[in-house]
């Protein structure tokens, strides 16, 4: 008996659902329809696998990854769908797995709706139009989405999953925001704070110390299926959602929306967008913060932007981090002297025990270990090392080339082996069975060479990227010979980044650990 694996899958909000863990009615009505053909063909029901919200352009599908998986294994004959968008909208996945992978597995396509089938052998154009039909169905409804999207954001509308920390969704009004009082009290007393001196690393610790949850945190209380990160001290304040909170005019009430925009309709990565394509509506809902105090906020922000000389960056700027937390180390001036540090031990007890260094303190470490390294790769021994080491890297080419060479042709073989088999069944000579099986081993075989030679190349970048390093390593620390002083071009040519750790107790010794460019 024939085992059959059924898939289904829903795109849209299903509001039929109770609990989000539910399946929808339409997920059941498909179970239903897939599950009553499968008795009638007197199939043996292998397993039901079912992704409830997601869009058939995701490829990262829980239960469609696992149907993969599980085909590959042949752990079932066929594959059921009620259509074969249920399955995939892209005509590349159409091609890899429904009229490339699949044969080769020995798994039967089928779907109902659009009686794809891939026993019958006069159905494939049918498949790949229906694939190519889907695919421009998908590009279609971005743009229209995006389009609808657009249009709500020039009207005011906010069309975002989730309401900013300190409103809520009104459920009267579909795009209105409305004051949820609990979380407006903290948003009242951050501005509050801040216009009256208080820091924004030390108003995170105080939030954190009476225990009240951080943005994410609260929605997750509260009920939204909003994903959690899961990390250590993920639920606590820190100094950016303090800062983000400060300068976000929605708390005024203005809509502000399009910060970040989407590269390409076949993913979920998104790109800030320039402040100038912002869409801002003034006006569209309450406002938590009163002008007054928001203008004073803002004058506070505008003279502690530039702690240091005006229109200059700090010289190890975002280049410094914790070695306990990997947090970014901040700069701080205190009596003329300035000063890095790990932000993270004040926002909570226990979340960092802290990192701590003069930035003139730091740039003489630097500079030291940068003429140890100009004297040991200047050195006339060390120099003629190099050489030889450079020697065996071509050497180790030369190899790696042959070795995938070697490999390729491999892979032309195995192709043209799996040609005169297929042209061996066709001419009847190799049943149908031994068919599948060989063609499998041929396959395995296929993605081996291919890792392999994926493998190889990889090596080779590396071998290319250490002789290149080499060449760099002594062009650049000849040019930093003797420095005394370092510049912020210096530092963002040479340095990739820096972890500074605590001070060792009862001396003046800290962990450093540079990690350079070369």
């Amino acid at each position: 008996m024939e085992k059959v694996a059924i898939y289904c899958r829903l795109s849209e909000e299903d509001r039929n659902k109770k609990q989000e863990t539910d399946d929808s009615n339409s997920i059941q009505n498909q179970k239903a329809m897939l599950l009553e053909y499968s008795i009638q063909q007197g199939w043996e029901v292998y397993n039901i696998y079912s992704d409830d919200n997601y869009t058939g352009s995701d490829r990262n599908r829980p239960e469609f990854k696992r149907l993969l998986d599980d085909a590959e294994a042949h752990k079932f004959d066929i594959v059921l769908c009620k259509s074969q968008s249920r399955f995939t909208r892209e005509l590349e996945l159409v091609e890899k797995y429904i009229n490339g992978l699949f044969p080769i597995w020995g798994i039967r396509f089928i779907s109902l709706v659009d009686n794809a089938d891939t026993a019958n052998k006069g159905n494939k154009k049918s498949r790949q139009i229906n694939g190519l039909v889907n695919e421009w169905y998908l590009e279609d409804m971005s743009e229209n989405i995006r389009a609808v999207l657009t249009n709500r954001r020039k009207n005011g509308f906010h069309i975002g999953a989730f309401a900013l920390y300190g409103y809520q969704k009104d459920p009267k009004q579909k795009g209105h925001l409305i004051i949820d009082e609990e979380a407006a009290a903290i948003v009242r007393e951050v501005f509050t704070l801040f216009s009256q001196g208080y820091g924004k690393t030390a108003i995170a610790r105080m939030l954190n110390e009476r225990g009240v949850p951080n943005p994410t945190e609260y929605k997750r209380q509260h009920g939204l299926r909003y994903q959690q990160p899961k990390c250590r001290n993920s639920t606590l304040w820190k100094y950016f959602a303090i800062s983000d909170m400060l300068t976000n005019e929605i708390y005024i009430g203005n809509m502000v929306q399009g910060k970040y925009g989407s590269v390409s309709y076949k993913t979920k990565q998104n790109k800030p967008r320039p402040k100038d394509d912002w869409y801002r509506v003034e006006g569209t809902h309450e406002a938590i913060i009163d002008r007054d105090l928001w203008d004073r906020v803002q004058s506070i922000i505008a003279a502690r932007a530039k702690p240091f000389d005006v229109g200059t960056v700090g010289l190890f700027a975002r280049k410094v981090r914790c070695a306990n937390c990997g947090y970014t180390m901040r700069s701080s001036k205190n009596r003329g002297k300035h000063y890095l540090q790990c932000s993270n031990r004040h926002v909570a007890k226990d979340a960092c025990i802290g990192s701590f260094i003069a930035v003139d303190k730091l740039e003489k470490i630097v500079i030291q270990e940068l003429n140890t390294l100009s004297q040991r790769y200047l050195d006339q021994d060390e120099l003629e090392r190099s050489v030889e080491f450079n020697q065996n890297l071509e050497q180790q080419k030369v190899a790696c080339l042959k070795a995938k060479a070697k490999l390729q042709k491999q892979l032309e073989d195995n192709s043209n082996y799996l040609l005169a088999l297929y042209k061996d069944k066709v001419k009847g000579l190799v049943g149908e069975k031994d068919y599948f099986t060989m063609a499998n081993d041929f396959s395995k075989e296929r993605e081996r060479t291919e890792y392999q030679i994926k493998e190889a190349d990889r090596h080779l970048e590396e071998l290319e990227a250490q002789m290149l390093a080499g060449d760099q390593r002594k062009e650049i620390i000849q040019r930093y010979t003797h420095v005394e002083h370092l510049t912020r071009e210096m530092v963002e040519i040479l340095i990739d980044y820096i972890t500074v750790g605590k001070r060792v107790p009862g001396t003046q010794d800290v962990p450093i650990e540079i990690y350079w460019n070369f």
